[in-house]
């Protein structure tokens, strides 16, 4: 694709440094492509188009002075607006916060403003990253390009779609339960959720203190070991933070390809525990007969059941949720859309003995992950396990069952990195996927391993047409 709207990061940033790209005409490409579709897809809540002039302007004056910062200097970026923006409205896509501005930015915004990159806007979520789709918010909620009134995932909702649509040139979400992932595989784009710990959460909106990791949402994996070589690192100001001092280029590891590497297929997951759809279970078939053609080794692993996973999750986070957002329920609950009211009120039903129970079984979920991994360097299996549903198919479901066929908590429970890759599409159009993890802080191993499998399969080359 040679249109700048759909150039990846890694593009738009060799021809910057080359002088064939000016920030200035990549920002105006994207400011024209939410000006066009924006209406239609509800992926940004604030555009910052007066703001983002005047950035990609700066960065052209500094690049054309010889003072280019890095790789993303004058990228376009979009943050999910549950991320801290000192002197931009950030609402969690919730009444509760409508008027809310900070005073300082979260970590990652600062170090994404620090590595030069351009804040074009606010993207969309779903309230408090839990909350939706829902049709009473302060705005609508997010629409799949790929096919009209079909769900982006979330709740990075707004990430998914502006990231497909090419309204933006990178995202970044979160990912409690499958946030990043998701709706990277409804939307077709590569979500890559770090290590637990890797990088900081200081500033953006909690969902679950103890399953929350922020990401990077973009149309490759290279795009997304950029991002994570500017935002991953200690921070005091993040009690989980967990990355060592010096960390690995991430995007020169992914040179070293997969040739000899031990794939583990964690094939319970989509063959068992739920039934993958035909087009899903053949594009992981294909998806893996691509690994091993690369060299790779594949053997099967065993886990727990997935239902254990999602039980363990969905207590830990229903709980933690409660916690942080009691005050508010208890004084003013109908401020809160119905749906996330009654998701943030199920933590109330919950006692101390089931909350410790799950911390409990917790430790030995990550304990038989530990030993599974330990015998390969990553292991591969399903993520979303059927296409997008349409919105109103979610709007007709109980809220506990909008989750859809995916895989998920397997890898917030073990606070190991994972991705979503594309695997293809179905005969309509919609995005199909797979999922790439490995033990924690084996980051760059997942990278790897995505990356050499994007640039074999080929998918990577099809855009949706809005």
């Amino acid at each position: 694709m040679t249109e700048l709207h759909y150039l990846t990061v890694a593009e738009a940033s060799r021809r910057i440094a080359k002088g064939k790209l000016s920030p200035v005409e990549l920002v105006d490409a994207s400011l024209e492509r939410i000006a066009k579709l924006n209406k239609t897809l509800n992926a940004f809540v604030l555009v910052l188009a007066d703001d983002a002039r005047k950035a990609a302007k700066k960065a052209h004056s500094q690049i054309k002075s010889g003072r280019r910062i890095g790789p993303l200097h004058g990228i376009p970026l979009g943050l999910k607006d549950i991320y801290s923006t000192k002197g931009v409205r950030t609402t969690a896509h919730s009444k509760v916060l409508l008027k809310n501005v900070p005073a300082q930015d979260s970590t990652v915004a600062a170090k994404l403003n620090a590595a030069g990159m351009v804040l074009v806007g606010k993207l969309a979520t779903h309230e408090f990253a839990t909350g939706g789709p829902a049709k009473d918010l302060p705005f609508p909620p997010a629409v799949n390009p790929w096919k009209a009134g079909h769900f982006t995932g979330g709740s990075s909702s707004g990430s998914g779609s502006a990231m497909a649509a090419g309204l933006v040139t990178a995202t970044m979400g979160s990912d409690t339960s499958g946030s990043i992932r998701g709706p990277s595989a409804f939307c077709g784009i590569a979500g890559f959720k770090p290590t637990y710990g890797l990088v900081s959460r200081a500033g953006v909106y909690p969902l679950s203190f103890s399953l929350d990791h922020c990401g990077p949402m973009t149309w490759t994996l290279e795009d997304g070991a950029m991002m994570l070589d500017a935002i991953a690192g200690p921070d005091a100001a993040d009690p989980a933070s967990s990355a060592p001092e010096k960390l690995p280029n991430f995007t020169r590891a992914l040179k070293d390809g997969i040739r000899g590497m031990k794939v583990g297929v964690i094939r319970r997951f989509f063959e068992k525990d739920i039934e993958a759809t035909p087009d899903a279970r053949k594009a992981i078939e294909d998806a893996l007969g691509v690994l091993k053609k690369l060299g790779a080794r594949l053997v099967d692993i065993e886990l727990p059941p997935l239902a254990e996973w999602d039980a363990c999750c969905r207590v830990i986070l229903q709980a933690e949720a409660y916690a942080i957002h009691e005050r508010d329920l208890r004084t003013r609950p109908n401020i809160f859309a119905r749906v996330t009211r009654e998701r943030l009120l199920s933590g109330a039903m919950l006692s101390a003995a089931d909350y410790i129970q799950a911390l409990r079984h917790r430790t030995l979920l990550c304990k038989a992950y530990d030993e599974a991994l330990a015998k390969v360097d990553v292991a591969v299996t399903g993520c979303s396990l059927a296409p997008a549903p349409t919105l109103d198919e979610l709007y007709d479901l109980p809220s506990v069952l909008g989750r859809g066929r995916l895989v998920m908590t397997p890898f917030n429970i073990a606070g190991a990195p994972a991705a979503s890759v594309c695997t293809g599409f179905t005969k309509d159009g919609l995005p199909l996927s797979m999922q790439i993890a490995a033990k924690p802080h084996d980051d760059a191993l997942v990278l790897r391993c995505g990356h050499a499998y994007e640039q074999a399969a080929g998918w990577r080359d099809r855009r949706p047409e809005i």
